[in-house]
């Protein structure tokens, strides 16, 4: 999966699945912007990490439901680093994700799909003439598994990550003649920061989880960024429009 001299911008990429996506990106060759939103130090952290792996990275803040702030954010992938090889459309909210939907007020549908579909849009539009100009563009859009399972107490973020499989069917129909692939990945419980905020009680959680999963082991972020390097790689070429769902034979499709 060589991606030497390729650009991949990642938002949401502070921390947790963004921060592996960006880590692996970097070691397969690939010069990567950070992008993020909520923690700059983190942000940076990742970057410091990349750097002393003999990687190029920089970060760069960008609010992906802001078209303005979604356009200078690949303006500046653009400048620094000469195109954008590859999206990886990583940001999302998960946080007042579970709730019945009797708790959910319009305000947060509307915010969870401005960020987890939305986002995809504006991201895409504002990369799309890079993407056409590589000659190999890649766009690789996290959805959720949860899309498969119908989980309930979720509906407004199993919705909007439903909407991104849909995104990503139809994108990829439109822009296959350019040489742009959009692809999905779904995954299931993976173990990061923010499940720990979450769910402490990591024990019972965890005995939960493997009794659904066909492999008796927590998934990583790790996991999901080697996918995502596939995906992102020329090994991938003649696959589009098409959902990996990286969940240890939980939901199987």
């Amino acid at each position: 999966m060589n991606l030497d001299g390729r650009v991949a911008v990642v938002t949401g990429a502070y921390r947790g699945i963004g921060r592996a996506i960006c880590l692996r990106l970097a070691r397969e060759g690939a010069r990567v912007v950070v992008a993020h939103l909520s923690d700059g130090e983190e942000a940076e952290a990742v970057v410091e990490k990349i750097r002393q792996d003999g990687g190029a990275a920089f970060a760069q803040r960008a609010d992906v439901t802001i078209g303005s702030q979604v356009e200078e954010l690949i303006d500046v992938a653009g400048r620094r680093f000469g195109s954008v090889d590859i999206l990886v459309n990583n940001a999302a909210v998960t946080n007042k994700a579970h709730m019945s939907w009797t708790e959910i007020t319009a305000t947060d549908w509307d915010y969870m799909h401005a960020v987890n579909l939305r986002g995809c849009f504006l991201t895409f539009r504002a990369a799309y003439t890079y993407l056409k100009e590589s000659g190999h563009g890649r766009v690789i859009n996290i959805s959720s598994g949860t899309f498969h399972t119908g989980q309930a107490r979720m509906l407004h973020y199993v919705s909007s990550k439903g909407g991104v499989i849909g995104f990503t069917r139809s994108l990829a129909r439109e822009v296959g003649p350019d040489q742009i692939t959009v692809n999905a990945v779904t995954h299931g419980a993976i173990r990061t920061e923010n499940e720990l905020e979450q769910f402490p009680d990591q024990g019972e959680s965890t005995r939960r989880l493997l009794d659904l999963q066909s492999l008796k082991r927590r998934g990583a972020p790790e996991d999901i960024a080697a996918v995502v390097a596939f995906l992102g790689s020329d090994d991938s070429s003649f696959i589009t429009g098409q959902t990996i769902n990286v969940d240890g034979g939980w939901a199987m499709h």
